[in-house]
């Protein structure tokens, strides 16, 4: 919160989202947000592709989203239950499409520009780290998003 309050004014005038812990976005959300969205911002527990529809995302259409950026795979006790119920239910096959590599691909296959993700689990703190580096590099400084995956790679 903290972070997009002192980003706020660099934003776009149009900014809109789900934040906070106390729900889940719908389906129909998550389709509206990406949708509609030219940047996309996932700063979530676990993986993102455990939260949307494998299904619905791969019929999407979704070019106007010009860059994705998953900030996923933070675990906790609570999430590790959640995560470990619904990979009961899965093959092994849509297990293996959730993983990072596995979910950037699916998301330039329905038109998403770039896409910046954690590729192994992390923790919120660094998560956090991660943002303001991606925020003051992208908004504050204006450098450009290979730029600015650089900088996170140092």
């Amino acid at each position: 919160q903290k972070i997009l309050e002192k980003y706020h004014d660099l934003f776009t005038l149009h900014w809109e989202g789900v934040i906070g812990n106390t729900r889940a976005p719908s389906q129909a959300e998550w389709e509206q947000l990406l949708a509609k969205c030219s940047a996309f911002l996932f700063y979530g527990m676990e993986r993102f592709m455990s939260h949307v529809l494998l299904n619905w995302l791969v019929a999407m259409n979704i070019p106007k989203c010009r860059l994705v950026i998953l900030l996923d795979l933070v675990r906790s006790q609570q999430s590790y239950q959640r995560i470990t119920n619904s990979d009961i239910q899965k093959s092994c096959l849509r297990i293996a499409l959730e993983r990072p590599t596995e979910t950037a691909m699916l998301l330039s296959l329905t038109g998403v520009g770039s896409i910046i993700a954690t590729q192994w689990y992390t923790s919120l703190e660094e998560n956090a780290e991660r943002l303001e580096t991606l925020f003051e590099n992208l908004l504050s400084f204006g450098k450009t998003t290979g730029q600015t995956v650089r900088v996170l790679q140092k």
